[in-house]
């Protein structure tokens, strides 16, 4: 028997298929700037700048990460996303801290097999990292969280999903300010130096 809760899934089944086509087409086409990405409450676009300190901050993360991690598991940036289709959510982490053996997958990397995620804060849509992704990763099973904020100079690491009666959230949240050392799942790197937005980086 076909129930009104199974019509209701394949209805945002068929919603997510079209989200997921539209945001493809776009990435084919590159003719907008900026990422597209899906979330429970639909497509957003990020507005990002090719360069500056969004990417050096993404550079610092991921070079100082692998310099304490083994050789197996790597901090990687760029394609391709991460996707939980049951969810409806398919999310590209600025930086993906993940085993290469999982990595060695068809198609969209499984969220639960990351060790973690982090984002560094546009500063065209800050409210996509700073609360959007908060909902959407432990949703889909991130287990850790790091939040870096080059508008401020600080910065969140959340952990500890549990289930709470609007679904799964974190826990704990440990806020740190650049120039503390700060814990990303097991591997503990310095903030010291990271880049800083300035009054002309308004794309960024």
């Amino acid at each position: 028997m076909t129930t009104a809760q199974d019509h209701a899934r394949q209805g945002a089944s068929h919603i997510y298929r079209a989200m997921r086509d539209v945001v493809q087409s776009m990435d084919d086409a590159d003719t907008v700037p900026g990422r597209f990405e899906i979330t429970r409450k639909g497509i957003v676009h990020d507005m990002m700048a090719p360069i500056g300190p969004h990417e050096l901050t993404t550079l610092h993360l991921r070079k100082r990460l692998e310099k304490v991690m083994p050789e197996e598991i790597v901090a990687h940036t760029g394609e391709p996303d991460v996707e939980d289709a049951h969810e409806g959510v398919m999310r590209r982490p600025d930086v993906m801290v993940i085993d290469l053996v999982d990595m060695d997958v068809p198609g969209s990397f499984d969220p639960r097999t990351l060790h973690a995620a982090i984002e560094v804060v546009s500063r065209s849509n800050p409210d996509n990292d700073w609360v959007g992704k908060v909902g959407d990763y432990p949703l889909i099973g991130v287990p850790v969280y790091a939040v870096f904020d080059p508008r401020t100079g600080t910065g969140a690491v959340f952990t500890d999903i549990h289930a709470t009666p609007d679904g799964p959230r974190y826990a704990t949240r440990k806020d740190f300010v650049y120039g503390e050392e700060v814990t990303v799942a097991e591997w503990t790197i310095s903030t010291d130096g990271l880049p800083r937005y300035k009054d002309e980086d308004v794309s960024s």
